[in-house]
């Protein structure tokens, strides 16, 4: 099962090159070059890459510096063939960020940030990215008394309505994603969730050109269901980007291999993906174990294609069994796509209806059956 380009399949630099740093340790691995990253991720089947300003261009680095760096990058896309769908900004590695960015108390940090932004969305736009992420990983307090939330939204806000403006005012054809996640590294982040994210893109004075980019393990760790939050995001029509990896449970953010987590979960979201609506990147934002060497991160890289597409495979034989149609019918599943009132239906002619309740109550619902099939689909069970 051999990945290709139009499985639009990505990864971060920062993904396969993070070093393995933790709390804990140090590094166990060396870091990678952005142009061999570029030149394996081709080689494996991928169809793009994204980057961090500072995965790319070292922080600090000067003018001529920096533009090697991106020469060099450009070179290998184009001996590749691989494309820059999204990029974003780091602002939360620096110690300048230890408080926040856009949410920061200090002024002249807020101010540093958004030239920050700026300047590597001038960048986005050269390498054709059409998306552009905002993780707000240290927008958010340890302590109450410390942050008025109110006023930092009022800072978000306007950091995000001055970005859109910049964009639109210099013709760059990108939108925003928002990338919630409910702790970590801060106590508690600002916008936790994708319902928060929503409610607050309805604030934005070009909220039009703001979406999500949602991430598995960021809403598993707050122990919610994120086949139904991406499903909300695909019926606001706002999901512009996703983040794929794998989580177990309510704990610290852990990134693992996309299904090497909640692999259910995964099946349902695989099926949702490709039956949804969603024509985006599958893009794999996890970091390969702190046990791997350099062979275990290609590996690792490998693998999140591979569980794709075998969930892809497995989902789609899911929908097509004539067991699986049956035991939804069975369950009502499509008949929730049936309007509850008929056509012009008056309030009188409802409340004329007679309902047997007690009938009603003794319906069964066949739902574990249904679940069952997906298990065994799920697990290569030949019907």
């Amino acid at each position: 099962m051999t990945p290709v380009k139009a499985d639009k399949f990505t990864f971060g630099l920062w993904t396969v090159g993070w070093q393995a740093r933790d709390p804990f340790g140090d590094a166990t691995r060396e870091a990678i070059d952005p142009v061999e990253t570029v030149h394996r991720l081709a080689e494996l089947g991928a169809y793009g890459v994204t980057f961090h300003d500072d995965d790319l261009i070292p922080f600090g680095s000067d003018e001529a510096a920096r533009q090697k760096h991106i020469e060099r990058f450009k070179a290998a896309l184009a001996e590749t063939g691989l494309v820059v769908p999204m990029a974003t900004t780091n602002l939360f590695t620096h110690p300048v960020f230890k408080e926040g960015a856009f949410t920061a108390n200090d002024r002249d940090v807020r101010r540093f940030a958004l030239r920050k932004v700026m300047r590597n969305l001038d960048l986005a736009a050269e390498l054709g990215a059409n998306t552009y992420v905002f993780w707000g990983g240290r927008e958010g307090s340890e302590s109450d008394a410390a942050k008025d939330v109110r006023a930092a939204l009022d800072r978000f806000k306007e950091g995000l309505d001055f970005l859109a403006q910049y964009c639109i005012d210099r013709g760059y054809d990108i939108r925003f994603a928002l990338e919630p996640k409910p702790n970590e590294p801060r106590g508690d982040i600002l916008l936790p969730t994708i319902g928060h994210a929503l409610a607050f893109i309805n604030s934005l004075e070009h909220s039009e050109m703001v979406g999500l980019n949602p991430e598995v393990g960021h809403e598993q760790m707050a122990g919610l269901n994120f086949v139904h939050g991406i499903a909300q995001a695909l019926w606001h029509g706002k999901l512009f980007h996703i983040d794929l990896n794998g989580q177990r449970g309510v704990k610290y953010d852990q990134d693992f291999v996309f299904g090497h987590g909640d692999v259910l979960n995964a099946f349902f979201l695989v099926d949702l993906l490709e039956t949804g609506g969603y024509e985006g990147p599958r893009h794999f934002d996890y970091k390969p174990l702190r046990t791997e060497d350099i062979t275990g991160v290609w590996a690792s890289a490998a693998a999140n294609m591979r569980t794709y597409l075998l969930l892809k495979e497995r989902a789609a034989a899911w929908r097509a069994d004539p067991r699986v149609v049956e035991a939804l019918a069975a369950s009502k599943v499509p008949e929730l796509s049936v309007p509850t009132l008929n056509p012009g239906e008056s309030y009188e002619e409802l409340m004329a209806e007679k309902s047997d309740v007690d009938a009603l109550a003794a319906r069964g619902s066949g739902i574990v059956h249904l679940n069952q099939l997906a298990v065994e689909h799920l697990m290569g069970v030949k019907p």
